[in-house]
């Protein structure tokens, strides 16, 4: 099987450097269609069995109200399940352009009712849990504030633990290194196959290794891929295995 995780940014591209990811902020309120039609080129081209969408736009003012996790799975013949990242009663669902925007798990076989789980702490708080083939598959989007990441990861540790095979990916925005989420592994008895510690951020010069798929010892992983293609701000991960 073929597992791409990727956090293309709501489609709104990859920017040069920091100063232009600033300077072109207002691709956040309106984007061109351009770049997100170069993900789905890219997606389709992996032929994922298995896809994890980070920052995906459900029908905003910013994609001229198009939903992009519909349009995906149209395109991969894919079955989805999807959910706004902000937990119910935070303010952050009365805005027009934020409460559009969503994370989301595409397969090619038919999935099950996924759980959609919050976390206690933190902005963005969703956590889908979705049962493929008897293997728990688990897609997480982590705060970008150290102290609330922790908080985030000892829920995520309970939420998981005694399943079995298990894969937990995403964005864990382990700014300070992935020792933050040593403790939080052997807890669980996952591993990293990213073995030579490829980062994933920023994609114009990556430097952090902040995307994540970590495995339980029931999965054999048979390749592991950053691919460097700048169609977001962050680097995709691929990973083939058998369970």
């Amino acid at each position: 099987m073929r597992i791409l995780v990727y956090n293309i940014a709501y489609g709104t591209g990859s920017p040069k450097s920091y100063y232009h990811n600033i300077s072109s902020a207002h691709r956040y309120v309106r984007t061109s269609s351009t770049h997100f039609e170069k993900i789905m080129d890219f997606i389709q081209a992996q032929d994922p069995d298995i896809l994890g969408l980070i920052e995906i736009d459900t029908g905003s003012y910013r994609t001229k109200f198009i939903n992009q996790v519909e349009l995906i799975a149209a395109q991969l013949k894919h079955h989805h399940q999807c959910s706004v990242k902000y937990k119910h009663g935070i303010l952050a669902r009365a805005f027009p352009i934020i409460r559009k925007q969503a994370n989301a798990v595409l397969t090619k076989k038919k999935l099950p009712a996924g759980n959609f789980h919050f976390l206690p702490a933190g902005f963005k708080r969703l956590i889908i849990e979705v049962d493929i083939g008897g293997m728990r598959f688990f897609l997480v989007h982590l705060s970008i504030q150290k102290r609330v990441r922790k908080v985030q990861l000892a829920h995520l540790a309970k939420l998981a633990k005694g399943r079995s095979p298990v894969i937990i990916a995403g964005d864990f925005n382990t700014f300070s290194g992935s020792h933050e989420i040593r403790d939080f592994q052997m807890e669980l008895g996952l591993f990293n196959p990213n073995l030579e510690a490829l980062p994933t951020y920023p994609a114009w010069k990556p430097r952090k290794q902040i995307d994540f798929i970590l495995c339980s010892k029931h999965i054999k992983v048979r390749r592991f891929e950053v691919p460097k293609v700048k169609f977001s701000d962050h680097l995709p991960i691929i990973m083939d295995f058998d369970i």
